[in-house]
């Protein structure tokens, strides 16, 4: 398991919505190297902890420390260099509907650099390419778009500043299975050739067990354990439990524990698998 410095660190954090307390004194470390997945079950606070992470939600009490900066009270300048270093898949894309895939990818690069308009343009082609769409798909608006489509468009985004660290939110929400399968693969290349650190908000466990290492789960408004994806289902909470009696997810987790035998990194038994 990677063991990276800290790029994140959130310490303490209570938040909140109105008077409802979604987290309470939470404290989760994200470390260089690291493919995390956030879980939990509905209402847990999947989305908002992200936002606090991100700084688009300030918790009630705590800190979040990016990149050295705590970034509730960093100067605006300061902000602009740590999102710079991050990069963000939204559910929905969050592209901007007026604008074609290939100005939505240029936006980051002229709101955050001083490149040329032509090394943008050059650019843009590159990261098009990275998410898997072709020079054409540049030219399109996202309602010209299928799901899948939208996502990648939002991943080529999210990738044009070179980031160190990625966020996806629901990457596979809509998503059918081939083109989930294929969205997961591209991730898996992206973290090879780039050295990605990701965390990933989901509920697709196909994708969790195929893209993560690591597995957040979140309950009773804290990170409740930590732990290796492939040790999931040793973690004594009651909704994970559940969670291991569902066919699908038993079936996601027994075809990533079958990869991790056939790479000859872990060793099974003769007579199958033990709900570890």
């Amino acid at each position: 398991m990677p063991g990276g410095d800290v790029l994140v660190s959130v310490r303490n954090i209570t938040t909140k919505i109105g008077s409802n307390i979604i987290h309470e004194n939470l404290s989760l470390e994200i470390r260089r190297g690291d493919s995390l997945s956030i879980i939990g079950g509905s209402g847990a606070g999947k989305s908002v902890l992200l936002q606090a992470i991100l700084g688009l939600r300030r918790p009630a009490a705590g800190e979040v420390i990016a990149f050295g900066k705590n970034i509730y009270d960093a100067s605006e300048e300061e902000l602009r260099e740590v999102c710079k270093r991050w990069g963000v898949l939204f559910q929905s894309g969050a592209l901007f509907t007026s604008q074609t895939v290939s100005e939505n990818i240029k936006f980051p690069m002229q709101e955050y650099t001083r490149l040329s308009p032509t090394l943008i343009d050059r650019l843009a082609l590159l990261k098009l390419d990275m998410a898997g769409l072709q020079p054409s798909a540049g030219d399109k608006y996202p309602s010209e778009l299928s799901g899948g489509m939208k996502k990648r468009a939002g991943l080529a985004r999210a990738l044009a500043l070179d980031p160190e660290l990625l966020f996806l939110d629901e990457p596979t929400s809509g998503l059918d299975p081939i083109t989930s399968g294929k969205f997961d693969n591209s991730m898996l290349e992206l973290r090879r050739a780039l050295g990605l650190t990701i965390v990933m908000v989901t509920h697709d466990f196909d994708s969790l067990f195929k893209v993560s290492d690591k597995v957040a789960v979140l309950a009773n408004k804290k990170i409740a354990a930590l732990v290796p994806a492939e040790k999931l289902f040793e973690v004594d909470i009651p909704w994970v439990q559940e969670l291991s009696r569902e066919t699908r997810t038993w079936r996601a987790f027994e075809a990533h524990m079958q990869e991790k035998a056939a790479a000859g990194e872990i060793m099974l038994d003769i007579g199958g698998f033990c709900r570890f």
